[in-house]
């Protein structure tokens, strides 16, 4: 028996290869499925299974290409209704896999069809489950993706409780435990930097394991702090439940270079959007007009889906050289296929084409502390809330609303202003100038290194209060 977590740090994501005895089973596959049949193949081995713990919501799994590609059975868990063949497995329904067992365990509650696999060993022990947004170390899945209009997310959340008390804490301590995500993820509020454990460590230190939790209390706690699910999710969940265009049809047309006449041609005629995924300083000291900035760098597939709202949006991409196809596979990771082409030859052939140019300011912290000081300047901090409630600067003129809700607060400052935009480190804070600007926003100055470098200075920062409760 061979067991393979594949971890993709960008979306905090693990899918699974699972081999025995010449059958391979896949849980939780990423869109792009050569690598796990190249895997299958090098081991001479065939791929039987393709088990999906849910309808995911932050990324599009490559359950139905590798499918076709293998012809290997498609397994979702009790009332997972598809467009395409799949196996709807009852609870406690088994699978063999070469010389050892699979086992359906439904765990409603993230999601309603949400299952959890216990693989039984050659011996029949219970060796591991694939948990997938279930239970996470340190934490278990959000309860509010699923929601209808008869279903509240208080109702799953019991769901959740039961599923986690009946079905998988009854398990022996010793279970090894795969989950779906890890730190880093929306699809939870705690995760641990840890991609694997063991049941028993989770029993003791997972707050929503404790033996003596009531489902009241659970239900309170897993709901609490919970931010709004990003926009992309409910848009991903229905693609993986009716499908999309194969992975290399959407490779294939979003690789294609293009030269700056027919870019530019596209960009007007299309209505198409130019990403630029280069580095936050390259992006600052010279860019395409109206061009948004989210860099490869950073967490770049979750920030598309966050601010992007239109998964049929025409792209067109400024990337380095070298790293356009990465582009698109990670853009259609979660859901965004309609790249048109990349430029060829980047920002320098754009350059000698004769074309527009354009920059942002950007400032050291120091620059940036002496204007504070000695100015009535205008700061907008696009921290997320808890980052900026935990400290910020002090000061009337200090303005918050985080990134992700940019496209709802822009309306909240003035075009006639000039902003000294800030974030944690310095990506958050280019994305924003990136997208203000090209919504007119034209007074925008980026302070290098953000909130990490201010508080090396000598400014008065300010903590969130909670007020009095008497």
């Amino acid at each position: 028996m061979k067991i393979e977590q594949i971890y993709t740090g960008c979306l905090a994501q693990g899918a699974y290869y699972i081999e025995s005895n010449g059958e391979v089973a896949i849980v939780d596959p990423l869109r792009e499925t050569q690598p796990y049949i190249d895997k299958a193949e090098r081991e001479n081995a065939k791929i039987k299974y393709i088990f999906e713990t849910h309808f995911h919501a932050d990324f599009v799994s490559g359950h139905v290409d590798l499918a076709k590609k293998t012809g290997a059975t498609i397994v979702f868990g009790p009332g997972a209704k598809t467009e395409y063949n799949i196996h709807e497995a009852k609870d406690n329904e088994v699978f063999k896999l070469g010389d050892i067992t699979i086992k359906v365990l439904h765990t409603p509650g993230h999601t309603l069809e949400s299952a959890t696999f216990l693989l039984l060993d050659e011996k029949g022990k219970e060796h591991a489950i694939f948990s997938g947004d279930t239970l996470f170390l340190g934490d278990v899945g959000r309860p509010d993706l699923a929601i209808k209009s008869d279903l509240t997310k208080e109702d799953l959340a019991g769901m959740l409780y039961d599923s986690l008390r009946h079905k998988i804490m009854t398990l022996p301590d010793d279970v090894i435990v795969y989950p779906a995500h890890g730190a880093g993820s929306a699809c939870g509020k705690n995760l641990s930097k840890e991609t694997v454990g063991v049941l028993g460590e989770q029993k003791k230190s997972n707050y929503a394991l404790r033996a003596d939790m009531t489902k009241e209390e659970f239900v309170t706690e897993v709901l609490d702090g919970i931010a709004p699910p990003p926009q992309y999710f409910a848009k991903n969940a229905m693609m993986n439940k009716v499908g999309y265009d194969a992975f290399e049809t959407v490779l294939k047309k979003g690789d294609t270079p293009l030269d700056p006449e027919i870019f530019e041609a596209l960009a007007n005629n299309e209505d198409a959007l130019v990403l630029d995924v280069r580095t936050e300083k390259e992006f600052v000291t010279g860019h395409i007009p109206n061009s948004i900035f989210i860099g490869l760098n950073g967490g770049f597939a979750p920030w598309v889906g966050a601010l992007i709202t239109d998964l049929k949006q025409p792209i067109l991409l400024v990337a380095p050289e070298g790293r356009e196809e990465e582009t698109v596979t990670r853009l259609s990771r979660v859901g965004y296929d309609n790249t048109l082409g990349f430029l060829k030859g980047g920002i320098e052939a754009w350059k000698k084409a004769g074309k527009d140019v354009e920059t942002i300011t950007s400032i050291s912290v120091d620059e940036f502390s002496n204007h504070f000081k000695n100015n009535n300047i205008n700061v907008l901090d696009v921290r997320k809330d808890g980052e900026y409630k935990s400290e910020h600067l002090e000061g009337e003129n200090v303005k918050h609303f985080a990134l992700d809700y940019i496209n709802d607060n822009m309306n909240t400052i003035n075009k006639d202003n000039t902003y000294y935009v800030h974030c944690a480190g310095g990506y958050r804070s280019v994305i924003a100038a990136s997208i203000l600007k090209a919504r007119g926003f034209n007074k925008l100055i980026d302070v290098a290194g953000g909130f990490g470098a201010i508080k090396k200075t000598d400014l008065t920062t300010t903590n969130f209060v909670c007020p009095s409760t008497l």
